[in-house]
């Protein structure tokens, strides 16, 4: 299959229909089956009602267009043959504000996953929380989960989600440092590594003084795999430049992936269970 992950530059939309023209813009130069978008990528349309300089409104806002948002990425998924997965934005779930991520197909069907670990920013400022549990997303493509940023950074999430038969993991990310970048770079090297599977990281990039909420963005988009058999030693199919807008693109085959879950120098994926019973069998040893 033939993915691409954007280096996403947010830009403040003047309307609905410039946001709609843009986001097709975007997919049509993809040229993929799978389109990858970054964490907090609809923060765009809270400018449509002025409200992106303000985190209150700003959530409001983008919640408001949510089932515009909605058709545009629906209709695009079917005219362009792709598995689109949403740039994230607030949405109100039960009342409360969570950080989600839609995933269309181009069937017309589709499918969300929201945010499970909040940053500080999120839980302690924005007021944004955790909303529906993981899911795993059965696709004519393969069997895909979505972490979104900071959950790359979590382990045991990653392994329900490979365990329940992921073979790709999309990570969508939002990071305003090089730190908190290479957090998640790594985070989804070491998935990759640990659960034997794609992972493909979207990112957002450069400045958007306009939105408090994103105001400052890094990163890079990149496609990972297990450094083993078919693919590359470093683990990377492909890397973007840093902080460079636009796609990244890969051709991904899972039969590969197969092979190395099988037969590869190493079976981290088969092996992960042994895991328990050492550790509940540590001991403690004092050499003062």
């Amino acid at each position: 299959m033939r993915v691409a992950a954007a280096s996403f530059d947010m830009v403040p939309a003047p309307s609905f229909d410039a946001y709609a023209a843009r986001i097709e813009r975007w997919v049509a130069r993809a040229e993929a089956d799978l389109i990858v978008f970054p964490e907090y990528g609809a923060m765009e349309l809270a400018a449509i009602d002025g409200a992106a300089g303000d985190l209150a409104a700003s959530i409001q806002a983008v919640a408001g267009w949510r089932a515009a948002a909605d058709a545009l990425h629906r209709d695009l998924a079917q005219r362009y043959g792709a598995h689109i997965l949403a740039a994230s934005g607030p949405e109100l779930h039960a009342g409360a504000p969570v950080n989600r991520a839609r995933f269309y197909a181009p069937t017309g069907a589709a499918g969300h996953q929201d945010k499970q670990i909040m940053t500080r920013f999120e839980r302690e400022l924005w007021g944004i929380g955790p909303g529906d549990p993981l899911t795993v997303f059965d696709t004519a493509l393969g069997t895909i989960a979505v972490l979104i940023c900071y959950d790359a950074e979590f382990p045991l999430l990653a392994r329900a989600a490979v365990e329940a038969g992921a073979e790709l993991i999309l990570v969508p990310s939002c990071t305003d440092t090089l730190q908190g970048y290479n957090r998640v770079r790594l985070s989804c090297a070491a998935r990759a590594l640990e659960g034997q599977c794609i992972v493909v990281q979207s990112a957002t990039v450069g400045d958007c003084d306009w939105c408090p909420a994103v105001d400052e963005n890094r990163g890079a988009a990149a496609i990972f795999a297990p450094p083993d058999g078919p693919f590359p030693d470093t683990g990377v199919i492909a890397q973007g430049a840093l902080d460079a807008p636009g796609w990244v693109r890969a051709e991904v085959d899972l039969a590969q992936l197969a092979e190395v879950r099988e037969g590869g120098a190493q079976l981290n994926f088969q092996h992960w269970s042994e895991q328990t019973g050492r550790v509940t069998q540590l001991h403690r040893c004092s050499l003062r």
